[in-house]
């Protein structure tokens, strides 16, 4: 991902999803003005106390106010929880300077779906409705996002959906623990 963003020293970065800020270090690491930005407090907690020398803060990809300050825009396995993505991009884009660039990599249409598809049926089989709503993720499609993207004023000169399947051990267990974890936050 690094390597896509070619980091420039100098360069003003956004991380956004930092998380506990190691792709930001290692971006400050190539003399970059990188600032971390999370949703989660306990995150950035983390990141300020694991990286004192980089500026990091509470924020929301929705609800970014940036305008024209960034020469990139970074983001690791973060916007598949944005369920509002064209907001996210509109604020991403109004925060990038002309010509900036926006890299990101996120779980993609059909991410975990063999997991996601048997908790809903186990939950039907339990009685239980599934509302989409409550699906925490959102994974488009290239052509989706890709067109969400131009919308906002984008030009998209990349993309590629690949497949990195996660072996689980212990066959179903996996299942039938998600399905029991699911099934009692839903009583």
């Amino acid at each position: 991902m690094i390597d896509l963003l070619a980091p420039h020293k100098g360069e003003k970065i956004l991380d956004l999803g930092c998380g506990t800020g190691d792709l930001a270090k290692e971006l400050f690491d190539f003399g970059v003005n990188v600032v971390g930005v999370d949703k989660s407090e306990n995150m950035i907690r983390n990141a300020k106390s694991k990286y004192p020398d980089i500026y990091f803060e509470v924020n929301d990809a929705i609800k970014l106010d940036y305008n024209d300050e960034f020469d990139a825009v970074f983001s690791n396995a973060t916007l598949h929880w944005v369920k509002l993505p064209k907001q996210a991009l509109q604020h991403i884009f109004k925060g990038l300077k002309h010509g900036g660039r926006f890299v990101a990599k996120f779980g993609g249409k059909g991410n975990v779906e063999k997991i996601t598809s048997e908790i809903i049926n186990k939950r039907k089989k339990l009685g239980y409705e599934f509302e989409m709503e409550h699906f925490p993720w959102y994974y488009p499609s290239i052509g989706e996002y890709t067109s969400l993207m131009e919308k906002v004023g984008f030009r998209v000169i990349f993309a590629q959906h690949f497949d990195r399947p996660t072996p689980l051990d212990g066959g179903n267990d996996i299942i039938e623990c998600l399905i029991i974890q699911v099934t009692y936050d839903t009583i």
